[in-house]
């Protein structure tokens, strides 16, 4: 009887790593949505960008003395 449990116990836990591994593969990262708010910045970037408002980071250090 306890040997049943046991092997029951096995066979829970292997199909449970099984179902986490394909889990994990099919997990979008959270860092490669954009949410409206981002598309909305990177769409003003572009704009700003394209209008030539933007400074280089190397310039803005010495503007600000960095």
């Amino acid at each position: 009887m306890e040997t049943e449990i046991l092997n029951k116990i096995q066979e829970d836990l292997e199909f449970l790593k099984k179902e986490v591994v394909e889990i994990k593969e099919h997990m979008v990262d959270i860092d490669s949505i954009m949410t409206e708010d981002d598309y909305k910045a990177l769409l003003n970037y572009e704009k700003e960008k394209s209008r030539g408002r933007l400074k280089s980071h190397e310039k803005l250090k010495k503007e600000l003395g960095l």
